[in-house]
């Protein structure tokens, strides 16, 4: 069976998970909606989803310096501070600063990307499948998968996690939530790296990153 947009949209109304786990859930049963409330109970991602609406004020800011050229400050939030000192949590925090640090990611969720700017990657998303000659009733989803691409690279949740390329960051986090039994939050992020927005020589230091912390 094939997994909408609309399916997807669909269940996580159900269950509040996120859609990346709605999708998975829809394609390991097979579309049935039933089973896949299910199955992201039995991940206890649906309770997560539960928890997310509990107020996360509490938590840490993690500071990540790599080699003196990349440099990150990310907040993390929990319900108590107790959880905050959590081994698990903790570390949580430190791989999401390197995941910054070697992704450069520009958002945390798909809600904070700007409508003027999916518009205008839809728009020329629109017209690279124009230009490949496909008929127009392909477009619409050939557009809507290269978006997934398009979100897999700009908001952090939707990002593969860079230690274990085969799970989302927004997968990990809930696996936190329901390890812990409480909401936790990436709140917000900076990133700097060593001459950006200046003409300067091609060296990829995001890369050097990501390859000595795998």
């Amino acid at each position: 069976m094939a997994i909408t947009a609309a399916l997807i949209k669909e269940l996580r109304e159900k269950t509040g998970a996120g859609m990346m786990d709605c999708k998975k859930a829809l394609q390991e049963t097979d579309g049935n909606m039933d089973k896949a409330i299910d199955f992201l109970r039995e991940k206890g991602l649906a309770s997560a989803a539960k928890k997310s609406s509990r107020i996360a004020s509490e938590g840490i800011v993690e500071a990540y310096i790599h080699g003196g050229r990349i440099g990150v400050l990310v907040e993390v939030n929990s319900e108590t501070d107790f959880v905050a000192k959590n081994e698990d949590f903790k570390a949580f925090v430190k791989d999401v600063a390197m995941q910054i640090a070697a992704v450069a990611p520009k958002y945390v969720t798909r809600d904070e990307v700007p409508e003027e700017e999916l518009q205008h990657e839809r728009e020329v998303l629109t017209e690279q499948a124009r230009g490949e000659n496909k008929p127009e009733h392909i477009i619409e989803k050939m557009v809507e998968g290269r978006l997934e691409k398009f979100y897999e690279e700009i908001v952090l949740l939707d990002q593969n996690f860079i230690k274990d390329p085969d799970k989302k960051v927004g997968e990990l986090l809930n696996d936190l939530i329901a390890k812990i039994g409480e909401n936790i939050k990436i709140r917000r992020f900076v990133r700097y790296e060593v001459g950006e927005g200046l003409e300067k020589r091609e060296e990829d230091f995001a890369a050097e990153v990501a390859a000595q912390i795998k």
